[in-house]
């Protein structure tokens, strides 16, 4: 698969995490949205989540993860407050492939 990328492309494993909100969210998030937005920033900021944000439907917010599985994926999310707080009401985790330069793969 590699044979197939231009030079100087590569392909990141992330997680693509889809969290729906609770049909109450509206009420309870303004009470913790501080400590989540917080807590999102430190993490974007450290290189785990690639980007994250909510969608204006209402429907819930997508986080890109660097993890090392699906169920580690699952637990930065299940960590954060939204989760806690019944905020986020569940969540669908799947792998994709983010189209970056070479050089900016993450270092082991």
């Amino acid at each position: 698969m590699a044979a197939e990328l231009p030079d100087g492309i590569a392909i990141e494993p992330i997680w693509a995490v889809e969290a729906d909100y609770a049909p109450d969210a509206p009420e309870k998030r303004p009470a913790v949205r501080t400590e989540h937005l917080l807590r999102m920033i430190e993490l974007r900021d450290r290189g785990v989540i690639v980007e994250v944000g909510g969608f204006t439907d209402w429907s819930g917010s997508l986080i890109l993860v660097r993890a090392s599985s699906e169920e580690a994926a699952l637990e930065i999310v299940k960590a954060d407050v939204y989760w806690r707080s019944g905020v986020w009401s569940g969540a669908k985790v799947r792998q994709m492939g983010r189209a970056i330069h070479a050089d900016e793969l993450p270092k082991p």
